[in-house]
């Protein structure tokens, strides 16, 4: 498969019926709920999911998208989308890449950059990462 960068997290999406828009295509806000998807899975394989959010009070809110619509998905398409963290400050940001490709024909359909800031879930303002942050994404940050 034609990966940008080593070992991204993947998860494995079909396009469905009710992704495609009036133009017969996924439309562009279901590309961004699957950067969305990935994310999580990704953030839950490294021990980070929603009730340890709550339980440090802490959370990586979206703070800016770059997506780059390559191709386009049709209904039944079956795609791959991969994750890497690029970026981080060990304080408050980071920045994960994304990569959509359909594996039949090894088209990359989309290509996406996110940037993430922690927040504190009771007063929804910038709080430093906790250490159970920088324990769990740590290990997953791409080595250049």
């Amino acid at each position: 498969m034609g990966w940008d960068l080593a070992t991204p997290f993947i998860i494995d999406l079909q396009v469905g019926s009710e992704d495609i828009d009036g133009l017969g295509h996924a439309n562009n806000a279901v590309y961004v709920s699957w950067l969305e998807r990935c994310a999580w899975r990704h953030s839950q394989r490294l021990g980070l999911d929603l009730t340890e959010y709550r339980r440090l009070d802490r959370a990586m809110a979206v703070v800016r998208h770059e997506i780059d619509y390559l191709a386009a998905a049709y209904e039944h398409d079956e795609l791959q989308l991969g994750t890497w963290i690029v970026d981080w400050d060990q304080r408050l940001r980071m920045t994960r890449r994304f990569q959509l490709l359909r594996p039949r024909d090894g088209v990359t359909l989309l290509r996406a950059q996110t940037t993430f800031a922690c927040i504190e879930l009771s007063s929804g303002k910038p709080r430093r990462m906790p250490t159970e942050f920088i324990e769990g994404y740590g290990p997953a940050l791409l080595q250049s």
